[in-house]
């Protein structure tokens, strides 16, 4: 007793010791370069323009022609982009710009942004503050579909390449455009195609930067600083369709269990035994990045996961959004079944969604599914949206430094951490062209803004869109600098 008193005594000193001496890196940014004056106003009424056309992505509604005269747009507001820079138009609705840089050899930088949006929901239209496809300027926002996802982005990066040109800028290195027209859709005949042209030509990046994370307020709990995240991998999809066929017949003589019940209680399986949780990867860098920032209880228990991750994974899957940081994630989205009310349904089919943690593979959901559900009568298959997750890229070296520096240019107040990206963007098709590949908008989304993405009242504010302007003109010049 004596002796495990003493180990466990030893044991809690060293405990408290690491959670009283953890630390975090911090960026080094130098001196602020001069970059060109921003008309923020001038910027908001473009992205406003943009917005007011509804390039709603094609397969769920949109129309050709909006694409055609948002790419009309582009031409007329950003003349030096399209007199100077090589434009070559992908599957009609994207396009990728070509600046040369001193060093054709040097890896390029490839910087990315998608032009589609998703629609907004039939009857909720009376519930914007503005229509959602107007555009308008007013208490300080550009409002409507697009202004967060993803036009911020397409606008401000276009915006700080013709600033830089009427500059006399020369980038050291390739400098390619990249702007997709079916992201919200899977990005295939978009992104998917960009990145396959870019690596035929021999394309060699030395970053890629899409969207995907921002500076964030409220997401950790204990952190009371805003966070910017920079996403260093992606979580992976897999919509699997479950199916189960029978008989059928009249409602007066059912069986003791119909195909609408039996299927519901696979998804009931499915649902009550998750895959299993693991703190790894980018989750685990952004975790370690973040315990510095937080009280002493929490640092207490992060500081020390090799001792009790076996308590921290079951805390963090009690919440949505830390559990999806730690697991491949189950959601029944989908069930159909049945024709009648006095009529057993013949076909029972349902759709769930698993967002693929990084470590985790496709095969190793559908073996999951099978294994849970334990019915050879119900069918299993990987349909539609079915991708394995990222690679991870480094949180250190060329690219993330540049982009690091950016950010605590902009928004010092933040902490700057890597994190795992768990919805789907277009940068998981450009991993073949460089192992660097971040996911980064530069904007500052609070818990009120993140509720408006893909919802009602989409909405940046206008000192936020200069301020993206600057951080795509400081990323370009320090990143395509001589070396």
């Amino acid at each position: 007793m004596k002796w495990t008193g003493l180990a466990l005594a030893g044991l809690s000193l060293v405990c408290v010791v690491r959670a009283a001496t953890v630390t975090a890196p911090r960026v080094e940014a130098g001196a602020l370069p001069v970059v060109p004056e921003v008309d923020g106003d001038a910027v908001a009424r473009t992205l406003g323009s943009a917005v007011a056309i509804p390039t709603v992505s094609l397969t769920t509604g949109g129309a050709a022609d909006t694409f055609v005269a948002l790419h009309a747009l582009l031409r007329e507001r950003f003349p030096l982009v399209h007199a100077r820079l090589e434009r070559t138009s992908i599957a009609e609705h994207s396009a990728i710009y070509h600046w040369r840089g001193r060093d054709p050899a040097a890896p390029a930088v490839v910087l990315t942004a998608h032009l589609d949006v998703v629609p907004v929901e039939p009857g909720t239209e009376q519930d914007w503050t503005h229509p959602p496809f107007s555009g308008v300027i007013a208490d300080g926002f550009v409002w409507g579909r697009g202004t967060l996802d993803d036009k911020l982005s397409a606008i401000s990066l276009l915006t700080a390449v013709e600033s830089l040109l009427a500059a006399g800028h020369e980038p050291a290195r390739d400098v390619w455009l990249a702007l997709g027209h079916d992201e919200e859709t899977g990005g295939t005949e978009g992104a998917r195609a960009i990145a396959a042209w870019l690596g035929e030509r021999g394309v060699r990046a030395q970053f890629v930067l899409d969207e995907g994370s921002a500076v964030v307020e409220g997401i950790m709990p204990g952190v009371r600083a805003p966070i910017a995240l920079i996403g260093i991998a992606e979580k992976g999809v897999a919509s699997i369709e479950l199916t189960l066929r029978t008989e059928g017949g009249h409602s007066s003589m059912p069986p003791p269990r119909s195909a609408i019940g039996r299927l519901a209680a696979a998804i009931v399986r499915l649902e009550a035994e998750p895959m299993p949780g693991e703190l790894r990867g980018a989750a685990a860098a952004m975790i370690d990045r973040l315990t510095p920032e937080m009280g002493f209880a929490a640092r207490l228990a992060l500081a020390n996961r090799w001792l009790l991750d076996p308590l921290i994974v079951p805390a963090l899957s009690r919440h949505p959004a830390s559990n999806a940081m730690v697991r491949t994630t189950t959601a029944a989205t989908i069930f159909a079944a049945g024709t009648a009310d006095n009529v057993l349904a013949a076909q029972a089919r349902a759709i769930v969604n698993f967002r693929v943690l990084p470590g985790d593979l496709v095969a190793d959901v559908e073996a999951h599914v099978r294994a849970v559900i334990a019915d050879d009568a119900i069918e299993v298959a990987c349909v539609g949206r079915c991708w394995e997750a990222s690679p991870t890229s480094p949180a250190a070296g060329p690219g993330w430094d540049d982009i690091a520096a950016a950010i605590a240019w902009l928004w010092p107040e933040a902490v700057v951490s890597p994190s795992l990206v768990v919805a789907a963007t277009d940068a998981r098709h450009y991993t073949g062209l460089t192992d660097r590949v971040y996911r980064f908008a530069p904007m500052r989304v609070g818990e009120v803004d993140r509720k408006r993405l893909h919802g009602t009242d989409e909405r940046v504010a206008v000192d936020d869109v200069a301020r993206a302007v600057r951080f795509y003109q400081v990323l370009l010049l320090t990143a395509t600098r001589a070396e």
